[in-house]
């Protein structure tokens, strides 16, 4: 056990009370790694954010089991307060309970407070032990700033003076997904301004934005390439973006080389598509070009490769998994984008990595997945139902008008897709990109209600196996958190061109702040796919071709709204193993996942049946799923189909994304 979890669980001795308190402005309990060792312990952590619902839980499910003298869900039960007044709970509650109070002013005393507190929570574990170590007397501001740099991030700005130094640095640092927060790129841009060699970059936007950097860096790449006499298909066709220039990048140093060498290979850069032939640029470039399917077939190879030999450890954080998800994604959406006969030849490889992904992620999620609903969102959403509270503080930040659009059921491969289409058809708009997990089982009734609800699927069992009330759970939450009915709209059933005249006189009037837009193409396509996930890819892109998607997003941005992208769920490639003859027993029919009522009639109806189940904290009680194994489906035994509701890389961790028009990286 580290000394950060120590510290933090010696305020909670075993057996000592049933009921706890904690005053925790800053979040400092709802960590995966802190919340997995109280449960070991016994305890449970529930978050103190609306009062009747946490009573209704507290006495429904823990008070009423310890006065019959039984455990209940948890010998223990953590109210977790955010905040340092707890008089403000109530006075049954501050009589029962035993209360501890946690900070991070008390927990990094030799540290600026001001400055810890815009870490991100998967850093602070190492800073602690880094101040045990390092930290003599207390630092101000400016030294804390260098402080956090030097041990957390290894950068020192003060020995950044050549270009080399600069780009293996952001790299390095992007590569890992660890972009600095914007208080320390502030700092770093500061030390570097000024210097010659960096002159009209955006030093602190490169630091913090790894959607930045990526697009300069492929920018540079296609001029890179230009220089041995190397054009890309997009220029070749008049589709570069006017006036677009790009920071020059000293990709033949070593130390760069090897760093770009590997985003290449598992897609976090995409190859250039070039005309004629590459034989005239070095060797270790050819990885970042493609002239032919062949060359496309080995990157789908090596990254299947490379992911192989990287699939998140049980003790993976949910950030791991994230990360793993977008880089499984890219191989997917380049391997869905071969030619049939290639495609084949490697398959059997693709099939072997999906299915040990998805094993790997069911252990995991037995373990870590409860934790999930409990972490904060103030600095991104890690589940779907987070997304509602995450817009909010948005607004409070300074975004006014805010659209989230759920493209209902799309997966990260198909994100990808569309994604690398916008980039060749509007180059200027840009993208934040990010993941969260939905909620299991992956139903559009269950997950995609969560996410407009803003609430755990226990709150809504009245309606959890319909989406008719989410108009009124969307506008419930926001009027929950200041605005008027008025001033929230939603819109289902959005997915032509000649829809979105209706959606602008719909949101044309300025009293409107939010708006919620389901997206249901992809849905469709899914349901009446017939040719795998490969035909799925052929649709979508005709899709894109429609010029739908970047006018959605056009006619969004121009109206002054801060816009998020979404997806209730995913999907993902199936064999039946036989259909459930139960007669009207299971609730929802998914191909993925049944539910029942009962435990009885939730219980595999064969020891044979590659099914099992799994109970899911959040749940209602009496909602029980039962799953079909990896990648099969309740369909008769042999039978291919695209469909959702199970647990699988594919279907579980979902894209979020903040769209906007971009500038360049100099």
């Amino acid at each position: 056990m580290s000394g950060w979890v120590a510290r933090i669980l010696k305020e909670f001795p075993a057996d000592l009370a049933r009921f706890w308190i904690t005053a925790d402005p800053d979040d400092v309990l709802l960590d995966e790694q802190i919340l997995s060792s109280l449960r070991a312990q016994g305890f449970e952590v529930l978050p103190f954010e609306d009062s009747v619902a946490f009573r209704t839980e507290y006495e429904e499910r823990y008070r009423a089991a310890w006065d019959r003298g039984e455990t209940g869900p948890a010998s223990a039960l953590i109210l977790h307060f955010r905040g340092t007044n707890v008089s403000d709970l109530p006075w049954d509650y501050l009589r029962h309970a035993r209360r501890v109070s946690l900070g991070l002013a008390d927990l990094f005393p030799k540290l600026s407070y001001g400055i810890v507190r815009q870490i991100s929570s998967e850093h602070l574990e190492s800073l602690f032990d880094a101040q045990s170590r390092h930290a003599t007397q207390p630092l101000g501001e400016a030294a804390t700033k260098d402080f956090i740099l030097t041990h957390i991030f290894r950068i020192s700005p003060y020995l950044i003076s050549r270009s080399e130094d600069l780009w293996r640095e952001l790299l390095r640092l992007h590569y890992r997904d660890a972009g600095l927060p914007p208080v320390l790129a502030n700092h770093v841009a500061g030390v570097l301004d000024g210097r010659g060699a960096f002159k009209g970059l955006l030093i602190s936007e490169l630091f913090s934005s790894k959607s930045i950097l990526l697009r300069a860096v492929q920018a540079s790449w296609a001029q890179f390439l230009a220089t041995y006499g190397v054009i890309g298909l997009a220029a070749a066709e008049g589709k570069q973006r006017e006036n677009e220039t790009a920071p020059v990048i000293p990709f033949e140093h070593p130390d760069v080389r090897v760093i770009v060498d590997s985003m290449f290979l598992d897609g976090t850069l995409q190859p250039l598509a070039i005309e004629g032939h590459a034989a005239g640029i070095p060797k270790w470039a050819k990885v970042g070009a493609v002239q032919d399917p062949e060359a496309m077939e080995r990157l789908v190879v090596d990254g299947v490769t490379r992911l192989t030999e990287s699939l998140p450890a049980q003790d993976a954080s949910h950030r791991d998994w994230a990360q793993f998800s977008r880089r499984l994604g890219e191989v997917i959406f380049r391997f869905n984008a071969l030619p049939s006969a290639r495609a084949d030849t490697i398959g059997d490889r693709v099939l072997e990595l999906q299915k040990a992904a998805d094993e790997c992620l069911r252990e995991w999620v037995i373990k870590y997945y409860a934790d999930l609903p409990s972490l904060p969102a103030a600095k991104g959403p890690v589940m779907v139902h987070h997304v509602p509270r995450y817009l909010s503080l948005q607004r409070s930040a300074g975004e006014a008008r805010i659209a989230l659009l759920v493209f209902d059921g799309l997966a990260m491969d198909q994100w990808i897709q569309v994604r690398d289409s916008l980039a060749q058809r509007a180059p200027e708009i840009g993208f934040e990109e990010n993941a969260c997990f939905a909620w299991l089982p992956t139903l559009t009734s269950v997950s995609r209600q969560a996410l407009f609800s803003g609430l755990k699927p226990r709150e809504f069992s009245n309606s959890i196996e319909t989406t008719a009330q989410e108009s009124s759970l969307w506008s419930r939450f926001w009027q929950d958190h200041g605005l008027r009915s008025n001033e929230v709209s939603y819109r289902k059933g959005i997915k032509r061109t000649d829809q979105l005249a209706d959606l602008e006189a719909a949101i044309n009037d300025p009293v409107i702040k939010v708006v919620g837009i389901v997206v249901d193409t992809v849905d469709e396509i899914v349901h009446g796919a017939v040719l795998g996930k490969r035909g799925i890819a052929n649709q979508i892109a005709s899709w894109c071709d429609s010029g739908f998607v970047e006018r959605l997003f056009d006619l969004l941005l121009i109206k002054g709204f801060h816009v998020y992208l979404t997806a209730d769920h995913g999907n993902v490639e199936a064999t039946g193993i036989g259909r459930l003859n139960q007669g009207v027993a299971s609730e929802l029919r998914g191909e993925r996942v049944r539910t029942y009522r009962s435990e009885t009639l939730a219980a595999p109806p064969s020891s044979n049946l590659d099914a099992f189940r799994l109970d899911i904290a959040g749940l209602p009680a009496d909602f029980l799923p039962l799953y079909a194994g990896t990648r099969c489906a309740f369909v008769h035994q042999g039978e291919q189909i695209v469909a959702h509701g199970g647990l699988s890389v594919e279907e579980l961790i979902v894209p979020f994304v903040k769209v906007s028009y971009v500038r360049n990286g100099q």
